[in-house]
């Protein structure tokens, strides 16, 4: 007999299988799909294969290309056995009740349609077979394709499989005739019954995430109170907490201080007071954690977070983000909660650490360091690095690589090829047994097992930073016999193992600032410290709306670059919280700022109502995406101002060095009317349009459009060693010399700092009577 140790997640499997089964014996609902997303064929060059009734049915709720299910390029599968797939989740809220793909494919000529087709796979079972006709051979088609939702789970793959066939004679297996493509714009669409999960806290983040559930999250916040600055902290704790949790997907959280409810879906609740009017609660007896329905939703949940006071309200949101997995009931009271200790400058739990090497195994698990096959998929190894790691004239980052694979009969030409997103950096051949030397070494291993290799790899530091991707393909290749002795014996394996090392230790911390690139990709500097302990947001005395959402989503994007919750950031209002000597301030505006009317001297831009203004360079003139280690070379200097009124709405952000305290960071997101606020947050998320990302120290953000205008660094943050230290300063000072002569320059000031000290020395020694 099985036991089930979370009751509440047992109820969720049953209530999912129920439902299902409701649904198998419904059937679908009756209404025919819109036109599918995605850029379409040519009219011209496609032929529309008639779709099924059952599939004309469907309703979806869902609408996923498969690009957007982590296909990054068209399936492109080849030989007489090629196949490809992406996997797709279903919420835990969630049962699938119908389901279809929309396919847009292509095939060979040369296929032989009697012995050749296209399977197309749920979970390892075929769905259907798609026919490959002679006469619409070399087209772009499109077809319909029925999934049973009773294949669907949680968790599941879509595969296509091309079964190819070129002659009925003697064949090539891997011959360039056998192909079929299928575009990754195809179409997932699926229809779903939502059904309730219980109102209990064990199960968090359940239902307000899912990991199950690839596309952004949005979640509302609401706020039954004013816009108290402890509220604001408590809510910026939870955003943090749930952009980490959402990780790459990105997560916005719109603010709502009308104080309904979501009309569908989840929300969280913000209340400060005596008195509660939530669930089954008559008042606050301490820091407050509940979950209860929505009531304009039956499916929708409500995270309530609350307490009498300032103090309370902080400590349940605390609780949450720091003790969420151990809190069970509909509602729970905190009575204790020890004083959380003090983070450490680069210690994110995101962040690579640079104080020791760092071994692959720690970043993913061993199974996804396997390869398996000869169409295998790349070995993928994520990176996020502190982007503060100066590389300027610095030696590549060295990599220590260990790796195995299986020794192939015979003469080829395999390898193993290494990329830094996306840009080949190295290969090192994969030698068959013929090849190799030491014949008594490759006798000792066993008809299973891998030959290890040991190697060192040194990748420039640019190609890494931000977030970055290494990327490990074992090629092999594939030996042919001769005719009619060709067989495909697809035992080929690879392995990169957990021991193998990337060592970042020899970089400085340090940035020359500002840099908008650095915010905008990882929150730097503000994120130095993952609890943002050192940072304060600024907003004015009455903000709008629209200005919580972008702090919100600002909140969230800094808990995903960290890994950690923002428990110690700082919310302020008004012109006298500017000055703030110990914290590094981000100020978020829209319309009048007026309060900000001292500090426009510093300011590379503003945007107070209609009135703009805004420093300009040949920033827009060059080429934005080239990575130097040199920041001298980035650099785009202001050449003129320009001012001007207009109702127009956009945002900027600008960067500048703090006027209170020097070497501390200032970050301005502003907006003339708050309704501009929303491209702010497009750009922080990187939404369609705004891919290109924040650069510079100035940005003006229009309608899906990003326009750096200035890069020009005016302090910095970090320390270098004594020697490094005065070469970047000759660097600065004496940009335009040759290099042998800033040599000189560089001995010449040491040697006068020598002369300096020695004479310092001299001066301080006691003279004899």
């Amino acid at each position: 007999m099985t036991v089930c140790a979370v009751p509440s997640r047992c109820g969720i499997s049953l209530i999912r299988i129920v439902l299902l089964a409701f649904s198998l014996a419904a059937g679908a609902h009756a209404q025919s799909l819109p036109q599918m997303d995605g850029t379409p064929a040519p009219a011209d060059a496609v032929e529309h294969v008639p779709e099924t009734e059952t599939a004309k049915a469907l309703v979806p709720q869902y609408k996923l290309t498969l690009e957007q299910l982590g296909a990054r390029y068209p399936f492109y599968l080849r030989g007489v056995d090629g196949s490809d797939s992406v996997p797709f989740n279903i919420r835990a809220d969630e049962v699938v009740t119908g389901a279809k793909v929309n396919l847009t494919y292509s095939y060979s000529p040369a296929l032989l349609s009697d012995l050749s087709h296209i399977n197309v796979l749920i979970n390892d079972e075929v769905v259907t077979t798609l026919m490959v006709p002679r006469d619409e051979a070399g087209k772009t088609l499109q077809r319909s394709v029925e999934l049973p939702p009773s294949l669907i789970t949680e968790f599941n793959h879509l595969r296509l499989q091309l079964i190819g066939h070129y002659t009925l004679e003697c064949e090539d297996p891997v011959h360039s005739s056998l192909w079929a493509s299928v575009s990754n714009k195809s179409q997932l669409d699926l229809a779903v019954q939502r059904i309730s999960l219980p109102e209990e806290l064990s199960i968090l983040p359940l239902p307000f995430f899912d990991y199950r559930d690839t596309r952004p999250l949005d979640l509302p916040f609401i706020f039954s109170n004013d816009k108290d600055a402890a509220v604001m902290e408590s809510a910026g704790m939870v955003a943090s907490w749930f952009g980490a949790l959402a990780g790459y997907r990105g997560a916005s959280f719109p603010a709502n201080f009308d104080g309904g409810y979501p009309r569908q879906g989840n929300g969280i609740v913000f209340v400060k007071g005596n008195t509660a009017s939530f669930g089954h609660m008559d008042a606050f007896t301490g820091p407050t954690l509940a979950v209860a329905a929505n009531p304009n939703d039956e499916f929708g949940k409500l995270l309530l977070i609350a307490g009498r006071d300032d103090e309370e309200i902080k400590r349940a949101a605390q609780a949450l983000v720091t003790g969420g997995a151990t809190l069970s009931g509909q509602v729970a009271v905190i009575t204790e909660l020890d004083q959380l200790s003090a983070r450490k400058p680069y210690d994110a739990p995101n962040w690579l650490q640079t104080d020791r090497p760092i071994k692959f195994g720690e970043l993913v698990s061993e199974q996804a360091l396997s390869a398996t096959g000869y169409n295998n998929a790349p070995v993928r190894l994520p990176l996020r690095l502190p982007p503060d790691l100066f590389g300027w004239r610095a030696k590549p980052v060295p990599v220590d690589l260990r790796y195995r694979y299986t020794p192939q009969p015979g003469q080829v030409n395999s390898a193993l090829l290494i990329s830094a997103k996306e840009q080949f950096l190295k290969s090192f051949p994969l030698r068959s047994a013929d090849q190799i030397n030491d014949k008594n070494w490759l006798k000792s291993l066993s008809s299973d097992e891998m030959l290890p290799i040991h190697a060192k790899v040194e990748i420039p530091l640019e190609r890494l930073m931000s977030r970055s991707e290494l990327e490990f393909k074992f090629m092999y290749d594939y030996v042919k016999e001769g005719a009619c002795r060709d067989i495909i014996i697809d035992n080929v394996r690879g392995r990169i193992d957990p021991d193998s090392t990337l060592d970042l230790t020899h970089y400085p911390h340090f940035i020359p600032l500002p840099d908008l690139a650095a915010f905008g990709n990882s929150g730097f500097p503000f994120t130095r410290l993952a609890d943002l302990s050192q940072t304060a947001v600024v907003l004015s005395d009455q903000p709008f709306t629209e200005d919580v959402t972008t702090y919100l989503t600002l909140m969230g994007r800094f808990g995903m670059s960290t890994g950690y919750p923002a428990t110690h950031v700082t919310v302020a209002y008004g012109q006298s919280k500017l000055e703030q000597a110990d914290k590094d301030l981000i100020i978020i505006a829209s319309g009048e700022q007026g309060w900000l009317s001292d500090w426009a001297k510093y300011m590379p831009a503003s945007l107070s109502g209609q009135n703009k203004r805004f420093g300009t360079s040949d920033l827009t003139q060059k080429i934005r995406d080239w990575i130097t280690p040199d920041p001298r070379e980035s650099q785009r200097p202001v050449r003129t101002d320009l001012a001007y009124t207009s109702t127009g709405a956009n945002a900027l952000f600008a960067g500048f060095e703090s006027p209170v305290t020097a070497g501390r960071s200032v970050v301005l997101i502003a907006s003339g009317e708050p309704q501009g606020q929303a491209y702010a947050v497009n750009a922080l998320l990187g939404k369609k349009g705004y891919e290109q990302g924040l650069q510079g120290s100035l940005v003006v953000v229009r309608e899906q459009r990003l326009n750096p205008l200035i890069a020009e660094y005016t302090y910095s943050n970090g320390r270098l060693g004594l020697w490094r230290q005065i070469e970047w300063t000759v660097a600065q000072y004496w940009p335009n010399l040759p290099a042998f002569n800033r040599v000189l320059g560089s001995v010449a000031v040491l040697l006068l700092l020598i002369s300096a000290f020695i004479g310092w020395r001299l001066w301080r020694k006691p003279r004899r009577v």
